[in-house]
């Protein structure tokens, strides 16, 4: 891939176990919160399986400031104002991205409102649909590295306010799912990688500009932002009373230094590191998606691959990093 076109036609490619799932699937699907990092791509994806797999199928992508894609309803609709969000039409299929995270340490009002209020909204309009709800891995603890990744099962221990309000938004879409039947599903996401921006992607460019590489927070788990968008199709099968639990990244833990390393070696450059690996980090274990679902397509060791051609060769970038070596969970 050399070109951001090449990139969204790879990111937005359906795998045929996405066609399948829609030939099986009923009904339309709406993705609110379609704007963000990985809203576009997502909405891609679900209109061309769905054009693959047939009859006609409406892919609906809700936003703030909708931008118009081909084959795509774009719908304009402030999320936080309920009267707007009554007014979105019916839907069976509802992924859920929207979510604020950066900007949280200055106005964390903000984001518990993003994170809380939003979520009742939707659980309300939304009370008849599937819905797949993007959250996060720091809802857990961070983990010994060799301890290895946590599972569904491990009860959440969010440090700082924006872990604290993706648990919010968990418990929001709880309450309604145990109240009011909602059918459900926690797609607790990290790291999703683009090529653009990723965790693998920040310390790509830190290597090649010779900028230090943080070892306080010593490992992570990354994913292909295309895998991952797969598995949020393909989540909407999973969906339940109680909610379903999903931990979505990786089936690999990357050590910082290993990855810094390889960057280097790749660019044949210097590899500045900086601070001493501390004894714990964001890791979640993906097994469970992977049995249910089937592996990532690409492997860890494929992705920061893809990483170093793209960075090397002078890709573009979003400038948005990922804060992976925040450790108080001040975002």
């Amino acid at each position: 891939m050399t070109s951001i076109e090449e990139l969204e036609e790879e990111l937005s490619r359906p795998s045929e176990a996405d066609v399948e799932f829609l030939r099986q699937l009923e009904g339309d699907i709406l993705i609110l919160g379609a704007a963000g990092k990985m809203g576009p791509t997502l909405a891609r994806l679900c209109r061309r399986a769905a054009d693959a797999a047939g009859p006609g199928r409406r892919i609906l992508a809700v936003s703030r400031r909708p931008i118009p894609e081909p084959g795509i309803d774009a719908v304009a609709c402030d999320l936080l104002d309920r009267a707007q969000v009554a007014q979105l039409p019916d839907c069976r299929n509802v992924l859920y991205l929207a979510g604020r995270k950066f900007g949280s340490s200055e106005n964390p009002e903000l984001t518990w409102a993003m994170n809380t209020v939003v979520p009742a909204n939707v659980a309300e309009r939304f009370r008849e649909s599937r819905i797949v709800v993007f959250s996060t891995g720091n809802v857990y603890a961070l983990r010994a590295v060799t301890a290895g990744g946590a599972r569904e099962t491990e009860a959440p221990a969010p440090v700082g306010e924006y872990a604290q309000s993706c648990l919010g938004r968990e418990r929001v879409f709880e309450y309604f799912a145990k109240h009011h039947g909602v059918r459900c599903l926690f797609f607790r996401l990290n790291y999703a990688v683009d090529l653009r921006y990723g965790v693998l992607v920040d310390i790509a460019r830190k290597v090649y500009a010779g900028e230090p590489v943080e070892l306080g927070v010593p490992a992570f788990n990354a994913i292909w932002q295309r895998d991952a968008n797969s598995y949020a199709l393909r989540a909407l099968a999973h969906c339940g009373t109680p909610p379903r639990i999903l931990n979505i990244t990786g089936l690999e833990t990357v050590s910082v230094r290993a990855a810094a390393e390889f960057f280097g070696a790749h660019f044949a450059r210097p590899c500045r590191l900086q601070g001493t690996p501390g004894p714990v980090a964001l890791l979640s274990d993906a097994s469970a998606a992977a049995a249910l679902m089937g592996p990532p397509g690409v492997t860890t060791a494929r992705l920061m691959e893809l990483v170093a051609e793209w960075v090397g060769t002078g890709g573009a970038s979003l400038d948005k990093p990922t804060h992976f070596e925040v450790a108080d969970g001040k975002f």
